[in-house]
């Protein structure tokens, strides 16, 4: 998802200058049916987000995001909606579940985490963006070094092994410089690529830390290799073909030219200006005092997420962050409890409300071949693989979104994912043969979707189960 093409890319995260609301929501239609209220709430959103960071600082400084609550059933695109967002923003995005948590004095995770996870998030994408950045010169050191084990300098006469060294003066070494250049040339054509040389690498894994605090057990925010880099700093050489040792020189000289404080710093900004949060299942924890037993830190938790998305500084391992601008989304099907069942600080934070609409039978026809990543598409794109056509006729997909409709009303309603079992079902036996139906063009017709699963569909024991 990461890009580099700009440097303004490397500054703000952001790739929205050139979209208006309307275009987002043209560009979350590719992938998600119907919900245009939903939509249009998170294109402004995103939108406003561009306008402040346009604004002279302390005007930008002053201006609170948006954020939106979504209220709608499961499998509605709630998720989905959000993630498209991400994904079209280039911004960190984390989604995470508000029932996780619980309040400060019980054991869990505290809200706190979130935003530690975020920056975690936030680095890896800066640093995978800085690293595609030096991937050239990475490369040409890594090759450099590459030739060097495969045409090891001589040792100068005389000297011993702990001070034997190449000689400086390339007049000395003509014939040395031409053999590595001959090297470099086959290494280039491939041709040394089963060739093994003996590598120096560092052990991967480093113990973490973790400590009880008053939030509950939380891992350290510190790198222990960084605080000793004596104990557990560790090298060890190991012979590999010369392909894999190309592909760990590459990541070395890359980790080399990658300035670790500046990662820390562009993420650190990345999270406080364009972070975007997903706080599923807030319904979950909604209700008011009174509660007992597991119900008793629902306010907790919802008092101790207030300051998180009221604004205030958390701790991490890359420095401090603050909330004060990250987005957050919340989203809950509120079928035994009720937005008003927040805490009114917590309502104030939420200003936008949408509501997402059930999905109809003409929605489930739709989810199954508009988006550029339909069902349909995605299984006849895995069995082409196997060299088998798979095509879909307009009645079999009319037929799989009216027994999704059936089997929701007669089963827990699950939304879209009821399509994913259904398909599944559906496809088992020629997922199956797949392998022994090279070059035959499959057709899946309105009959054969019912004889695969009406008789599933009909027995709702079966169904409860199966699907």
């Amino acid at each position: 998802m990461a890009s580099t093409t700009t440097q303004e890319t490397a500054t703000t995260g952001l790739h929205l200058e050139d979209m208006a609301p309307r275009e987002i929501v043209a560009e979350l239609d590719k992938y998600v049916v119907g919900q245009a209220l939903a939509k249009r709430a998170v294109a402004i959103a995103l939108r406003n987000r561009w306008r402040r960071q346009q604004l002279p600082e302390e005007i930008a400084e002053e201006i609170a995001p948006k954020n939106i609550l979504m209220i709608g059933p499961t499998g509605v695109g709630k998720t989905e909606i959000s993630r498209r967002l991400a994904r079209l923003a280039r911004a960190p995005f984390l989604k995470v579940e508000a029932s996780k948590f619980t309040e400060v004095g019980y054991v869990g995770r505290d809200v706190e985490s979130m935003i530690r996870d975020l920056t975690e998030i936030a680095f890896s994408m800066v640093k995978e963006e800085m690293r595609d950045a030096v991937l050239e010169a990475a490369r040409r050191q890594a090759e450099d070094r590459l030739v060097e084990l495969l045409v090891p300098a001589p040792r100068i006469p005389g000297i011993g092994l702990s001070e034997h060294r190449e000689t400086d003066g390339e007049e000395r070494h003509e014939g040395l410089r031409e053999t590595r250049e001959k090297f470099r040339e086959r290494l280039r054509a491939g041709k040394l690529d089963d060739k093994e040389v003996e590598v120096e690498t560092e052990e991967g894994s480093f113990p973490s830390l973790e400590m009880f605090t008053p939030q509950g057990v939380e891992e350290v925010g510190f790198n222990i290799k960084d605080m000793l880099p004596g104990m557990f700093n560790r090298r060890r050489r190991q012979k590999v073909k010369v392909s894999d040792a190309r592909e760990i020189l590459t990541q070395q000289e890359a980790d080399k030219l990658i300035d670790r404080q500046q990662v820390a710093r562009e993420a650190r900004q990345r999270v406080e200006q364009g972070g975007i949060i997903f706080l599923d299942e807030i319904d979950k924890v909604a209700g008011r005092e009174g509660g007992r037993g597991p119900d008793v830190s629902r306010e907790g938790v919802q008092r101790d997420l207030l300051p998180i998305v009221e604004g205030t500084t958390v701790s991490t391992k890359y420095g401090m962050v603050r909330t004060d601008h990250v987005l957050f989304f919340a989203a809950g099907a509120f079928h035994v409890s009720k937005p008003s069942d927040l805490i009114p600080e917590l309502q104030g934070r939420f200003p936008i409300r949408v509501e997402l609409n059930a999905l109809s039978e003409n929605d489930f026809v739709r989810i199954l071949t508009e988006p550029e990543t339909a069902l349909t598409k995605q299984y006849a794109a895995l069995l082409s693989t196997e060299g088998l056509k798979l095509i879909f006729t307009d009645d079999a997909v009319a037929e799989v979104a009216r027994l999704a409709v059936e089997v929701n009303s007669q089963t827990e309603n699950i939304g879209a994912r009821r399509l994913a079992t259904l398909m599944e079902r559906l496809l088992d036996e020629v997922s199956f043969e797949a392998p022994d139906m090279e070059g035959v063009e499959l057709t899946i017709d309105g009959e054969y979707v019912r004889r695969t699963l009406s008789d599933i569909v009909r027995d709702h024991d079966l169904s409860r189960y199966v699907l």
